[in-house]
């Protein structure tokens, strides 16, 4: 591996932490307030959260520059009160990673919290616990099994990030040239195919060992779902 290849892998997973980290309270607090709350606008939260998905990866990018760049409103007042730069950094490159990942971080942690049974819930606020108390003791513990399965999918996702990356960060080398802008610059480099290919693999053996921990974790929540529906027909 070059050096600049492994500068890219080692920025790939600096900005994939960063994201998932970032973003999993973010899931989890609106995880929490989709399965918990009833509003009117509920159908349109939903879409809107999953709305990354399904539009072309390039017009969140497009979107973020607009507002995080140096010209953009909440740019300009980043960088004036706090010294948070965006554009063209690496930081730039783990929002756009965070918001591309966020829907597949929320679907796992939604599930997880409707698996979670209500009477232990009620009973607990029942016997004098806080709401807080009630979430912190008995919602949140039964809920790790969603939140894992949300932090490797966003985790993956974020390693994966390309077209939003390159519409608000650009590709510089060593400040915001992730695995998928490495890839795409070796292939546009005469005799870089091989290299790009072997950063390619590296990429696939990443996410497959992340889809394998994601199973596995899909497999405990059919269990508990099915160990529930068999105490609620005892």
């Amino acid at each position: 591996m070059t050096p600049e290849a492994f500068a890219a892998l080692r920025l790939s997973l600096r900005v994939a932490l960063v994201a998932t980290l970032a973003g999993l309270p973010l899931a989890l607090a609106c995880a929490w307030w989709l399965e918990r709350r009833r509003f009117v606008a509920k159908p349109v939260v939903e879409a809107l959260v999953q709305l990354p998905m399904v539009v072309p990866p390039v017009v969140p990018g497009l979107l973020l520059l607009l507002l995080f760049g140096s010209q953009g409103p909440l740019g300009r007042l980043l960088e004036a009160r706090l010294g948070l730069v965006f554009a063209f950094d690496w930081k730039g490159a783990a929002l756009a990673a965070l918001v591309m990942a966020f829907p597949l971080m929320l679907q796992p942690i939604r599930l997880a919290l409707r698996l979670v049974d209500a009477r232990l819930e009620a009973a607990a606020s029942t016997l004098g616990a806080s709401p807080w108390r009630v979430f912190v003791d008995i919602t949140l513990p039964l809920a790790v099994p969603g939140l894992v399965a949300g932090a490797v999918l966003g985790f993956c996702r974020s390693l994966g990030e390309f077209g939003a990356t390159m519409a608000f960060v650009g590709n510089i080398p060593g400040q915001t040239r992730t695995l998928p802008l490495a890839i795409y610059s070796l292939m546009q480099t005469p005799g870089g195919t091989t290299a790009a290919l072997g950063l390619s693999l590296l990429s696939i053996a990443l996410a497959f060992l992340a889809l394998l921990v994601v199973q596995g974790i899909g497999r405990r929540l059919e269990q508990r779902l099915g160990h529930r529906d068999h105490r609620d027909h005892a």
